[in-house]
Order: structure tokens, then C-alpha cells, then sequence
């Protein structure tokens, strides 16, 4: 999911390594993005959702290994989980750091800027078929989610739509008695339909896709 950050999209600044200095307060990234109400949700309730934070450089040129994020209390550093090749980390918010005086730091030059928000791909269970509805179910628990992190913010909060199925190479994905190919880009977008969600029909691919990502359109 491309889009999803509660608020508008974070912009902001990043700095040399050599050179370290602050990027934002660590409780600020966490408030701004409602990370801390994610996790505050029974495990039930985003059970099908495993949720990445993004920091994406404007500049192009910008590996994912040029971003280096540490948190800074004190006297005491700790590094954040390195970014995936697609600009991903898990954030699991600790509340030892919800403090005002706990600082990220930050790799990259001072004037270089990087757009923040959220990825969300559902778990797949082993294999190449899975049942419909705790896959597609996804999207509407992501929703349900995305209403509760954002309270009182609710009604301008953006939505999923989408499950789009990602595979190294053309495919297919069968659906009860539907068969869907991949596009130009090897992948397949399906919305959740209700009367499929209670019939809970195999899904069943030709190839196991690398994720399941969700998205708004």
C-alpha cells in the first residue's frame, strides 16, 4: 500500500553520516503515523496484516543501504532495522523511547529529503493455494484498522481497495472457478467480494507470488 499515512505524507530532512545530526523526535514519528494505535489493536483485529514503515529519498540516486536511522537516549544508541530493498522497515514502537528527549538520527546530507509513510502486505500461507477469505479478509480489517488509528480523523482517512498478488514472472491465480492473469507487471489486483468472503473458495496460483501487498486502487 502506497499511501496510506494518516496525516499528509511526512517530508523531511536527512543528514551525513559523518556529519550525524537529528532527523525527528522518535515519539513525534510515532505519533504522527499512529504506529503506537496499530499495535495497541488485539492481536485479532491485524492478525492479516503485517505493517512497514517507508523512507523513501526524493533523490533517486539513494540506495536503501544510504539510510541509516539510529535512536538516540542519552548516552545510548540503537540502531533501527536496515531498510529492505523496497525502503521498508518494521517499526514496533518501544515505549522506553516515547520520551521527548529520544532523537532519531540520521545518514544522509542535510539538504536531501525523504517521503514517509506506510506499506501493508497480508501473510500468505505456505504453498501455492489458500483459502479466499483470510487473505482477501485483509482489506477490510485493514479499513477497520485505518478507522481506529485515525479517531476523531476518521472520515479523511484514505482506504484499501485491493490485494495486488506480486510474482517474479507471468502467472496465474484461480479463484473458485475464476481465473485471473497476471498484467504487464506481473501482478494481479482483486477486490474482496462479499459473497466470496462467505463462500471461502480456494485460491489457487500457478506460481507462488513474493508478496501480497495491499493498495488503494
Amino acid at each position: 500500500m502506497k499511501i496510506l499515512a494518516l496525516l499528509p505524507l511526512l517530508v523531511l530532512s536527512l543528514a551525513a553520516h559523518a556529519d550525524e545530526r537529528e532527523w525527528v523526535p522518535y515519539k513525534k514519528l510515532v505519533e504522527d503515523l499512529r504506529i503506537d494505535k496499530f499495535y495497541a489493536l488485539p492481536a485479532a483485529e491485524r492478525d492479516k496484516l503485517n505493517l512497514f514503515i517507508t523512507v523513501k529519498p526524493n533523490n533517486k540516486n539513494y540506495k536503501p543501504s544510504d539510510v541509516v536511522l539510529t535512536v538516540v537516549q542519552g548516552t545510548e544508541r540503537q540502531p533501527l532495522p536496515p531498510l529492505s530493498p523496497e525502503f521498508r522497515m518494521t517499526l514496533v514502537p518501544s515505549q522506553k523511547w516515547m520520551t521527548d528527549q529520544t532523537k532519531i538520527m540520521t545518514s544522509l546530507p542535510k539538504e536531501e529529503k525523504s517521503a514517509v509513510g506506510y506499506d501493508v502486505v497480508t501473510p500468505l500461507p505456505e504453498g501455492l493455494q489458500w483459502n479466499y477469505a483470510p487473505v482477501m479478509g485483509s482489506v477490510g480489517q485493514m479499513n477497520q484498522a485505518i478507522k481506529k488509528m485515525a479517531g476523531a480523523l476518521s472520515m479523511f482517512a484514505p482506504s484499501v481497495k485491493v490485494v495486488v498478488f506480486k510474482f517474479a514472472k507471468p502467472a496465474q491465480l484461480k479463484v473458485g472457478a475464476t481465473v485471473y492473469n497476471t498484467d504487464a507487471k506481473h501482478q494481479i489486483k482483486l477486490k474482496p467480494e462479499s459473497g466470496l468472503l462467505k463462500d471461502n473458495p480456494l485460491m489457487i496460483a500457478s506460481e507462488r507470488p513474493f508478496e501480497a501487498e495491499l493498495d488503494s486502487e
